[in-house]
């Protein structure tokens, strides 16, 4: 079974953003021959009379000019797919009528998944995505961050500006991805390794990105499940114990932030992603303040 993926410990306190763009594509038609060009090798006909003459040449009435249409306007993009609205954000769901209990898996919505490294964020996430009756992505953090391939800056050979930058391009591409589906009528989940203690580059980050209609929900077992879950990893996604175990303690930040918290120690990924579900609707119901 594939875990969530999870971020080395970075200092506190490093802002960054930025804005996306969108292009147009246009289509050139080359002409066509005109109605009546005359081709091949034959003697070529005398043009008409000019207008205003007949026979021999006598004066006839003038004729009134043809009249001239404004060109027809260019076709429109016919891909299906609806335009973004520049830094749109995404609003929170329409609040469901009092008789009505919030039904998330009918509901297009932007959810975030935090959690540390080994929480089973990706698992999670995969899995709530598979099973809904809407339309639903999974974008994960860490897959974007390593679509560089040369140049890529790994945290576990030391935090720097590189890895920093990098982090901060990840979450800004995920953002504008999340909005495309969200304005395309699909739902998203996100996770991230996001630090109480990080506000501006973290879950402010995410706010400024995808919108305020984003619902953060935390995912943190045990220190034990996490560090045998991570033992299970190999490559650069394989962290240390002590790291493991710093990135959790900063993790227990969220208890008291007022944002929903998920403790699946005792759960499979089926059992978490039917209790996210439960979360989602308590928190459509009554949205957290972050």
């Amino acid at each position: 079974m594939q875990h969530a993926v999870g971020s080395p410990l970075p200092p506190p306190h490093q802002p960054g953003h930025g804005p996306a763009t969108g292009w147009s594509p246009a289509a050139h038609h080359p002409g066509a021959h005109p109605p009546g060009a005359h081709q091949g090798t034959g003697p070529v006909p005398p043009p008409p009379p000019a207008p205003g003459f007949t026979g021999a040449g006598a004066p006839s009435a003038p004729v009134p000019p043809t009249p001239q249409h404004a060109p027809a306007p260019p076709t429109p993009d016919t891909t299906g797919h609806v335009a973004l609205p520049p830094g749109g954000p995404v609003t929170m769901p329409s609040a469901p009528p009092a008789t009505a209990a919030p039904d998330p898996a009918a509901t297009t919505l932007a959810v975030l998944l935090i959690g540390p490294a080994g929480a089973g964020k990706t698992s999670v996430a995969k899995y709530w995505a598979d099973h809904r009756r809407v339309p639903t992505a999974h974008i994960s953090l860490d897959d974007v961050r390593e679509w560089v391939r040369s140049g890529f800056a790994d945290p576990q050979s030391g935090w720097n500006d590189h890895s920093e930058a990098q982090y901060r391009l990840a979450r800004r591409t995920c953002g504008f991805a999340a909005r495309n589906f969200l304005a395309n009528g699909i739902s998203c989940i996100l996770d991230d390794a996001v630090f109480p203690d990080r506000p501006v580059v973290g879950l402010g980050g995410w706010k400024r990105h995808v919108g305020p209609g984003l619902l953060p929900v935390v995912l943190l077992p045990g220190l034990e499940i996490v560090l045998e879950r991570n033992a299970e990893r190999s490559g650069n996604r394989r962290l240390t114990d002590d790291e493991v175990a710093r990135i959790h303690g900063r993790m227990a930040g969220w208890y008291g932030s007022g944002l929903p918290i998920i403790d699946n120690s005792q759960l499979d990924v089926p059992q978490t992603a039917q209790l996210l579900d439960d979360v989602l609707a308590r928190s459509m119901a009554s949205p957290p303040n972050w």
